[in-house]
């Protein structure tokens, strides 16, 4: 077993993320809810997708994880486990509800998306 990055997975994964992310947030905000943000956020969404794309990719290696199923299953648990964090900040205040929703559905999808895409490219 290698840990090497597999890089078509890697770029593609990135890909995938900031279109899911681009079509997700824009759908669900709308253009009202980001105005006056700056460029600075597309910035920091870029570096996300690729960080992101590569940690599950290292996860899904690391696991053996080869396959669309038993990606989606790594990604899910990561999912599951960021979702876990946005309840606690929901139950503190930290967030509206409508923001937990947003936040959870978005990254549920998106990390078994990953953890399916790395999977199947390894």
């Amino acid at each position: 077993m290698t840990l090497g990055l597999n890089l078509p997975a890697f770029l593609a994964g990135a890909v995938l993320y900031m279109i899911y992310g681009g079509v997700y947030y824009s759908i669900l905000l709308g253009k009202k809810d980001q105005e006056g943000t700056g460029p600075v956020k597309y910035v920091v969404a870029v570096l996300v997708a690729f960080i992101s794309s590569a940690l599950i990719g290292v996860l899904v290696q690391g696991t053996g994880s080869s396959g669309l199923a038993s990606g989606a299953l790594i990604g899910g648990i990561v999912g599951m486990l960021i979702s876990i964090v946005y309840l606690k900040n929901a139950l503190f205040g930290l967030m509206t509800k409508r923001m937990f929703l947003i936040a959870v559905g978005d990254h549920l999808i998106v990390f078994t998306l990953l953890g399916a895409l790395h999977g199947w490219l390894w």
